[in-house]
């Protein structure tokens, strides 16, 4: 490295910088203060790069040194905000914090995860500042992944939550690694229970009682129900049923299929009639409230369902239990009736498939709002959220588009302008106002304004109201139709946007074919105008000679025939307006 180095230029060794660093780390983890560490960066030769590159390897020696010598979390999490606040300071690389989350992570049990994860969830904020985003996101999303890998699907629920929720926190809503555009379905996701019957307990239980129920045992129950025996006939039919549905609810491309269905909507009519005929009581479900109210009010997270063929009566009896499978259910045939663009074109619903989910659907509302305790809020929450899922279903089909509208260079946003009222001086000087009076102190401009007082008056005065007649607006367009003038199409005035314009104004003034009907279709503007053109031409007299005054003495090609037939025409309009006379006017019409 040195003899690749400028001999200007002082050498950095990463050995000899190594041990400063590492030294001012810990005196800046004791102080919990980052000025040691500003004061070795500043001091010791090398750029900016090498020296933030054997920095953030201090970070990570240091963290190595109290995560092997068993150091409290507060240690550790105060490496990490050093990193933080070097990056700010800009003495070291902005994935440098990202880089030490994960190793602790990777480290620490999972018992001690929890409190780093809460120091993540914090400083989401940190994380998304331009600073960090660009550099740490990758890290911190293979940090998050790594931790799931880890954490139990059962036991670590409620920490497998906080990830999902950062996450969806950190990254944009647009964000393509998290949408699943192509609507797949976890498969792997087997609800495992009894599928032999010769080795049911139910069915031995069911012949014994004779169909009566299944009694509760003691301690299955909580400690403030005394043992009851349940209303609901149990027998492993209603329990193979009942948790065969599962697999539908895992992949309802099933519902699909002609056999599947039949099995699918047989089982959904005994197990929702088994709903519907055994519904639960509100006292029960308040007693059970006040329970847990008294253990203090925790809340069971179950991420699987528990399949025991003796616990079955007792989750129909629960009323969270019922929520989830309803809740299964509605969101099963949001799916079948939704518009998903990754859906096959084999994949619809016959009319009497929509007319059994349709009618299903109220049933299921109403066995929800049914449902204690709270239930008809409760069902009003989750018809407005699944309203809610199909402007999301909507915007997957379009393709994801951005919410952001980004604003052009062009567009720029207009100020109101607040119009104010014109001075009274200036409302005389038009006219206006109530003294109405002309300035003469301007020479030109107030000659202009004496040739009529009335500015109304003026606008409507007979020489302002000119219009040009056909033959001299078309002239040159005539000119231009003459194939003999050899003029290309692209230079004909007939092709400018403006004359056409002022054209189809004059010829709805002026001309008797504008209104004509007619069975010919023009594609564009200058076609019509060349139609019209060639009438006006054909229709146009022939030009008149001009005629000849005594001028001609320059004109030596003329005969003089000519020049006596000028003479004696021009003769006779002297005769004739002698004896014309004031008469004009008359003849003038």
């Amino acid at each position: 490295t040195a003899e690749k180095m400028s001999p200007t230029r002082p050498c950095f060794s990463v050995l000899e910088a190594w041990t400063p660093f590492m030294k001012s780390t810990r005196e800046a983890l004791n102080n919990k203060n980052i000025k040691p560490l500003l004061n070795t960066f500043s001091q010791l030769p090398g750029t900016e790069d090498e020296k933030q590159c054997t920095l953030d390897q201090a970070f990570r020696g240091v963290l190595q040194e109290e995560i092997i010598n068993h150091s409290s979390c507060e240690n550790v999490l105060a490496i990490i905000s050093l990193a933080i606040s070097g990056v700010t300071e800009g003495i070291c690389t902005a994935s440098t914090p990202s880089v030490l989350l994960g190793d602790v992570l990777e480290c620490l049990p999972l018992d001690q995860c929890g409190t780093i994860f809460t120091f993540v969830e914090k400083n989401v904020a940190t994380w998304k500042s331009n600073i960090f985003y660009s550099a740490g996101k990758n890290y911190l999303l293979r940090m998050c992944n790594d931790l799931l890998r880890r954490l139990s699907k059962s036991q670590h629920t409620v920490l497998r939550a906080r990830i999902q929720l950062f996450l969806a926190r950190l990254f944009p809503l647009s964000e393509r690694s998290g949408l699943n555009l192509q609507s797949q379905f976890n498969l792997e996701n087997v609800t495992v229970f009894n599928t032999n019957e010769q080795e049911s307990t139910l069915g031995q239980m069911h012949a014994e009682d004779g169909g009566e129920g299944m009694d509760v045992e003691e301690g299955e129950m909580g400690d403030d129900e005394a043992p009851t025996t349940c209303s609901i006939p149990m027998g492993y039919s209603l329990y193979r049923k009942f948790w065969s549905l599962q697999d539908y609810f895992r992949n309802p491309v099933q519902c699909y299929e002609k056999i599947s269905w039949k099995t699918f909507l047989k089982y959904s009519e005994e197990v929702l009639a088994v709903f519907k005929n055994y519904k639960l009581d509100d006292a029960q479900a308040s007693r059970k409230k006040m329970g847990e109210l008294k253990t203090g009010g925790e809340h069971v997270f179950l991420a699987k369902f528990l399949t025991s063929e003796k616990l079955l009566g007792l989750q129909l009896r629960d009323s969270n239990f019922r929520r989830h499978i309803l809740l299964q259910y509605l969101i099963l045939f949001q799916y079948l009736k939704g518009q998903v663009k990754s859906k096959s074109s084999n994949d619809v619903l016959t009319d009497e498939q929509s007319l059994w989910i349709e009618g299903t659907t109220k049933s299921v509302y109403q066995l929800l709002s049914e449902n204690p305790p709270e239930g008809e809020r409760f069902s009003k929450m989750v018809e407005h959220i699944l309203n809610t899922e199909e402007n999301w279903n909507s915007w997957k089909n379009e393709g994801c588009p951005s919410f952001v509208k980004e604003r052009t260079s062009d567009t720029k946003p207009m100020r109101a302008v607040r119009k104010r009222t014109a001075p009274e001086d200036f409302l005389d000087f038009l006219g206006k106002g109530p003294n109405k009076k002309i300035l003469k102190e301007k020479g030109a401009l107030t000659s202009l304004w004496d040739l009529c007082p009335d500015n109304m008056e003026a606008c409507k005065s007979d020489p302002r109201g000119y219009m040009p007649t056909l033959e001299e607006f078309f002239e040159e367009a005539i000119e231009q139709a003459d194939p003999e003038s050899m003029i290309e199409n692209e230079y004909k005035v007939v092709n400018n946007p403006n004359y056409g314009w002022r054209a189809l104004r004059l010829l709805a003034r002026r001309s008797p074919h504008f209104f004509q009907p007619t069975k010919q279709q023009f594609k564009s503007l200058p076609e019509y105008l060349e139609n019209m053109v060639l009438k006006l031409a054909k229709e146009s007299p022939p030009p008149s000679e001009e005629i000849k005054t005594g001028e001609g003495e320059d004109e030596e090609d003329e005969g003089e025939d000519e020049e006596d037939n000028d003479a004696v025409l021009k003769g006779k309009i002297e005769i004739f307006a002698n004896k014309l006379g004031e008469q004009w006017n008359i003849l003038a019409p």
